[in-house]
């Protein structure tokens, strides 16, 4: 049998080396490690971050990062609607052009990770699938407490499963942490495709992370390849995997109090126009999120306010055109959009899926 060469590893950042945003965060979603999210409900207090990896089999492997889920107000006691995991979704068209012969039984999937959590149990994870009727597929392990273990698992094709070629959604893949009363089922069957079904995700779970002050659910190393074997971690130069998240995501990089994110103009006394370019195309017109303190400076600079994209410049999506409101400037006048006196404010493009 032969084995994928070249780039094979459908996840991005599954070294967890990425983190635009930031290293912790106790909001649920895209708060920290690129590509990977929090999915929790909204009651707990779970902590994301990235956290280094200082020793350990992963780290002989070569990582320096987890993605760790950190239970800094553990619940006395669960109620059914609880539930928390750290989860990635994949581009369906990434999915659809992988080689992966989805709707065949034959043809494989091979997820590998390493895993550790403080609260020995069994685990569960699960693939999903969004396009037509969504199946799920789901897998047990169990870890010891504190102490790493390398899962391996092959999923099959099934002819059931449809994935479009398109920027939509492909796969979804949960490593479930906690799964409430709600979304459990005693009759639900591990390593077979169905339908999915809220209410069916997995067998109960036997442990109870979210009781445990402090607890912690790390993951590193995520690969996931067509075929039935597992390969060596495709490690990636960090440059490499940045370039791969900002289709999803961008962070225009903040370091100084006058740092300029975009050139543009003064179209009128009172509107500023910029065009950014974007060092890669991103998956789908971004929505634009800013915090605090920026001005569009020509002779003279004049605070911006209500900042707004207007326009993804060309089907690649690789520039966009900012505009915002100023007062009693030069109209005709250049002008570039920078950072006022403040060093911390950021300037977000978000395509996420």
């Amino acid at each position: 049998m032969g084995f994928n060469t070249g780039r094979r590893n459908l996840i991005i950042n599954g070294a967890m080396q990425v983190a635009q945003r930031g290293t912790s965060s106790t909001a649920a979603n895209y708060e920290t490690v690129d590509r990977f999210q929090n999915s929790r409900s909204t009651d707990g207090g779970v902590t994301q971050s990235q956290t280094d990896l200082t020793s350990g089999s992963p780290y002989d492997e070569g990582f320096r990062h987890v993605y760790r889920q950190t239970m800094s107000t553990a619940s006395s006691t669960p109620d059914a609607g609880h539930y928390l995991a750290a989860l990635q979704l994949i581009e369906a068209s990434t999915v659809a052009t992988s080689g992966w012969n989805y709707t065949s039984d034959s043809s494989y999937l091979t997820v590998s990770f390493w895993v550790k959590s403080s609260v020995a149990g069994t685990y569960v994870f699960q693939f999903r699938t969004n396009d037509g009727t969504a199946q799920a597929y789901t897998f047990e392990y169990t870890l010891v407490a504190d102490t790493w273990k390398k899962v391996t698992h092959s999923i099959p094709g099934n002819s059931n499963i449809t994935i479009n070629n398109d920027n939509g959604r492909g796969l979804e893949l949960y490593w479930w942490v906690y799964l409430g009363t709600n979304y459990d089922d005693s009759s639900h069957t591990n390593e077979v495709w169905e339908a999915y079904s809220g209410s069916s995700q997995s067998k109960p779970f036997a442990q109870n992370w979210m009781t445990t002050a402090n607890a912690t659910f790390d993951v590193t190393g995520v690969q996931l390849e067509v075929g039935e074997n597992a390969s060596d971690f495709e490690h990636r130069s960090f440059g490499e995997e940045l370039a791969l998240c900002q289709r999803y995501f961008f962070a225009e990089p903040q370091t100084r109090a006058y740092h300029a994110t975009l050139n543009g103009f003064f179209a009128s006394t009172t509107m500023f126009i910029g065009l950014k370019h974007l060092p890669v195309p991103m998956r789908a017109g971004p929505s634009l999120s800013i915090t605090g303190n920026f001005a569009a400076a020509g002779t003279a600079n004049k605070t911006t306010s209500s900042e707004t994209i207007t326009n993804a410049i060309g089907d690649d999506l690789t520039s966009i055109e900012i505009r915002g409101t100023v007062s009693s400037a030069t109209a005709g006048e250049g002008a570039n959009f920078r950072n006022d006196n403040d060093a911390t404010a950021t300037f977000h493009l978000d395509a996420e899926l």
